[in-house]
């Protein structure tokens, strides 16, 4: 056999023994990351039972996410399902059969809220906590509240079916869960007046930073599909999509169409849930993205 010819196959050997070793090792940090125990301290709310609150509640699980995954009813439902080999269905969290927070207590339920990680001390794997990792006690229990008062509904826990590939990536770090990029040692955010101000606009941009970052600044969608386009940038930059919005009505008209001002369609954004925002959080936040542009 010609010399050339037999290093070639013993170095396709060599990278085929390193991928499979990879994909070994991935898969086993990930299943200890799937399992590990995340420390997190957290004390119970009182949850509101007065209209005012519930009708708080319902307005934050219509506009922050809440129902664009577990559904309008808590009953759960597809989040992901990409034809590839990636589905993923959202668990029960209304009061009935099949509900994985039968037993939850409240603190339960904020550590799910806040920290992305479930009674037993393990990470949830999809749960968007970073966006709500900073609601005030008040709107974290006003959520609470309105999720417990749901009208049961039959459903089951979340299923996952997931490529190999995001299970190896999953476990090399490369795919974060929420847990792993929330600083858990932070006290709840300090209430602020709601109104069209620069800071009423900070707190409701807290929900913008799992898909567009700490700071704003765009990007790679952590744990997203790779057919993903990236996140705009919102903070100042030459290429920060804010330019376009220098009114507020154009930017609440984006929400409510999910269009740009050209009529170009945004994809990857939930408009189903951030059209249900109202006038006044989308004029705030329009405020304090803009205020970022100076």
């Amino acid at each position: 056999m010609n010399i050339w010819i037999k290093r070639g196959l013993q170095l396709v050997l060599v990278l085929l023994l390193a991928l499979a070793v990879l994909i070994a090792v991935g898969l086993w940090l990930g299943e200890q990351r799937r399992t590990r125990t995340v420390p997190v301290q957290v004390k119970a709310i009182t949850l509101p039972t007065d209209a005012a609150a519930l009708e708080r509640g319902r307005y934050l699980f219509a506009s922050r996410g809440c129902g664009g995954c577990h559904g309008a009813n808590g009953a759960g439902s597809t989040v992901i399902d990409d034809g590839k080999g990636m589905k993923v269905s959202s668990p029960n969290i209304s009061p009935g059969a099949g509900n994985v927070v039968a037993a939850y207590k409240t603190e339960d339920w904020v550590r799910v809220i806040r920290h992305g990680v479930k009674p037993s001390g393990q990470p949830v794997f999809i749960m968007p906590s970073e966006d709500y990792n900073r609601m005030t006690d008040a709107d974290t229990g006003a959520l609470i509240a309105y999720t417990k008062s749901l009208a049961p509904a039959p459903g089951k826990a979340a299923a996952f079916e997931l490529p190999l590939p995001v299970r190896v990536l999953y476990g090399l770090g490369q795919i974060p869960d929420a847990a792993s990029r929330i600083d858990h040692s932070l006290p709840p955010a300090t209430p602020v007046a709601e109104g069209l101000s620069v800071e009423h606009g900070l707190y409701v941009a807290q929900m913008c930073k799992g898909c567009h970052g700490d700071q704003f600044a765009g990007g790679k969608v952590p744990g997203g599909p790779p057919d993903w386009p990236p996140a705009a940038r919102l903070n100042a930059g030459a290429d920060s999509v804010m330019a376009r919005y220098a009114d507020a009505e154009t930017f609440k008209k984006m929400f409510k169409t999910g269009k740009r001002p050209d009529g170009s369609a945004i994809t990857v954004m939930p408009f189903e849930t951030l059209r249900e925002m109202s006038d006044v959080d989308v004029g705030a936040l329009h405020l304090y993205l803009r205020s970022l542009q100076r």
